[in-house]
């Protein structure tokens, strides 16, 4: 397996910052986190990507919601959440922005073909 440097760079700035962080803060319960991809109907990327940006004004509990363009497939975006817990996640998908935006994006959601659940560190 080979490496570049740029990896390389990342593992050990994060090792170093793993050895900075208090015990405490080490300990405290651990976020959630997802990364996943969407496709949309074919044209219409820019548009799903608007109705996620409707939606993600104001959720409680979540640290961060990044919806970034794939650069190879003109159809796909990849969406990167960080959550204070699973259960604020949960909620986030009862509230009546983030249920409106689902029902606006439904009908161009071609499909999600790789989704990852992680466990935030930093």
């Amino acid at each position: 397996m080979t490496h570049n440097r740029r990896d390389m760079l990342s593992f050990t700035v994060a090792a170093m910052a793993a050895t900075t962080i208090p015990a405490a803060a080490q300990e405290a319960k651990p976020k959630f986190g997802l990364i996943g991809q969407m496709l949309s109907a074919p044209g219409k990327r820019d548009e799903l990507v608007g109705y996620l940006k409707e939606a993600t004004g104001a959720m409680p509990g979540c640290l961060s919601y990044v919806v970034a363009l794939d650069t190879a497939n003109p159809e796909a975006i990849w969406i990167t959440e960080v959550w204070d817990s699973r259960e604020s996640h949960a909620a986030s998908l009862k509230l009546s922005a983030v249920r409106a935006a689902i029902a606006k994006a439904r009908p161009i959601i071609a499909g999600f073909p790789q989704h990852f659940e992680t466990v935030p560190v930093m």
